[in-house]
């Protein structure tokens, strides 16, 4: 087999290809990812040309840009969305580690998310050669325009689909075998994802001080886990409420295999439709929070707060962003998020019923309801690590996921969880814990110390 040519440093330097279109990319690519004296990783040409990135340190991953056309339509509207679709379409790929080539896009757009860096580029843009097969120029395009058009989304459409109607089978692939689809909690890094999950689902229940005979709500509650953990081991009477009927069927089938239907019970009903004479002791949010949109928290809690005895505790586990806590929304900061539509994919893909808050304001909003609070717990850097591990297990299936999903859907699966991993890894957002009393008289039932939780 041939060896890929190597490309010099230097544009003009490169030596000659059969195809012009290399020379208009090359270009480019040190204007959008860096000369290669600056530049720490390899980029890889449709044609196998290599060019060597000699900056330093050197970095774990590289670039293949797979297709003739790939830059010229991630680049002919310039955004985060449209390098992720890049990546998604199979325009370009990643060799070695996804997780810190994320910060490919940061710097990316650090160059070009102004409008002097969009002017600059454009005329070098529009001189980048097109595909030559005529099909995939135009459905790769029609793509892109699709998706910059601004155009909304129903939650039932074909791009976020993925993230709710993928079905049971693809995440058996890759979760725990009690299907925990939330932060792990790691006593060390050599935990097991089992293990890590099973410590989560017990720091839950003492943080919640369950005891014998306690009813608890868990809203949002997945496959069932974390009630049947908490009846299994602490001898509550349960109820989790989600409204995913596939989630619900999986669900009763464990609770029946396990033989804890006269303790435990799922139902498929909105938080909402709960009537507030249904009281419980104590209540559990685990992942739900990041699907309410912000306008409609301080209702949630109100609900929450309403369907909970008087003395119990509601322990809210969620992901929270640092970036919004941070920003300090001026016309600059509106100008670039216009500009390079940062976190387009996560709205897009992941989140499209809600978006990320600060804790700050989920703690004020929880607060304004009367709730209060008694203890928040910060899980950061162990979301990171539960991303990596299921982010492991799922290219361990990566053949039975393909065979479920598809290649588009895996890639956008493996890309959502490696973006998560490096933004929970950075410090862009975190995973907190909150739990919160409905004290009576200034009284509530929680200890004067943690001491009990690492009993």
């Amino acid at each position: 087999m041939a060896q890929p040519a190597r490309i010099n440093s230097e544009p003009q330097q490169s030596e000659p290809s059969r195809d012009t279109g290399v020379a208009a990319t090359l270009a480019v690519i040190d204007l959008v990812f860096g000369p290669p004296p600056a530049r720490a990783f390899d980029i890889t040409l449709w044609d196998g040309s290599l060019i060597r990135g000699k900056g330093a340190p050197r970095l774990d991953y590289g670039m293949h840009i797979r297709r003739r056309g790939a830059l010229r339509r991630m680049l002919i509207r310039p955004s985060e969305l449209s390098i992720v679709e890049a990546f998604i379409s199979g325009d370009i790929d990643i060799t070695g580690n996804l997780e810190r080539a994320m910060s490919i896009g940061d710097e990316v757009g650090s160059r070009i998310q102004s409008l002097v860096g969009l002017a600059s580029l454009l005329p070098k843009v529009l001189a980048l050669p097109k595909d030559d097969d005529p099909d995939v120029e135009q459905s790769q395009y029609k793509r892109a325009l699709k998706l910059e058009s601004g155009e909304k989304r129903k939650s039932t459409s074909s791009e976020i689909e993925f993230h709710y109607g993928v079905g049971n089978d693809f995440y058996a692939l890759w979760l725990d075998p009690r299907m925990q689809y939330s932060c792990a909690y790691y006593h060390t890094s050599s935990d097991s994802l089992a293990d890590a999950q099973a410590a989560k689902l017990d720091h839950i229940c003492r943080k919640l001080r369950l005891k014998p005979g306690d009813t608890l709500l868990d809203i949002g509650c997945g496959w069932g886990g974390l009630i049947q953990y908490a009846a299994r081991h602490y001898g509550v009477d349960a109820t989790g409420i989600t409204l995913s009927q596939t989630q619900a069927a999986w669900a009763r089938r464990s609770i029946a295999e396990n033989n804890l239907g006269n303790r435990c019970r799922v139902e498929v009903r909105d938080l909402r439709d709960l009537p507030p004479a249904e009281q419980f002791d104590k209540i559990s949010s685990v992942g739900m929070m990041e699907h309410v949109p912000e306008a409609e928290q301080e209702a949630y809690f109100a609900r929450a707060f309403a369907l909970l005895r008087s003395g119990g505790l509601f322990m809210n586990h969620c992901i929270v962003s640092y970036n919004v806590a941070r920003s300090r929304n001026t016309l600059g900061d509106r100008v670039s998020g216009w500009l390079w539509k940062r976190d387009q994919f996560i709205d897009r893909y992941v989140f499209p019923d809600g978006k990320l808050v600060a804790l700050g304001g989920i703690v004020s909003r929880a607060e304004r309801v009367g709730f209060e609070v008694r203890d928040v717990e910060n899980l950061r850097e162990h979301y990171a690590m539960t991303l990596r591990a299921w982010i492991e297990a799922l290219d361990r299936r990566k053949n039975d996921a393909l065979a479920l999903v598809g290649e588009r859907t895996f890639r956008i699966w493996r890309l959502y969880m490696s973006a998560s991993a490096h933004s929970f890894n950075t410090g862009a957002i975190g995973l907190t814990q909150t739990v919160l009393a409905k004290s009576v008289n200034g009284q509530s039932s929680v200890p004067l110390t943690r001491e009990d939780l690492y009993a």
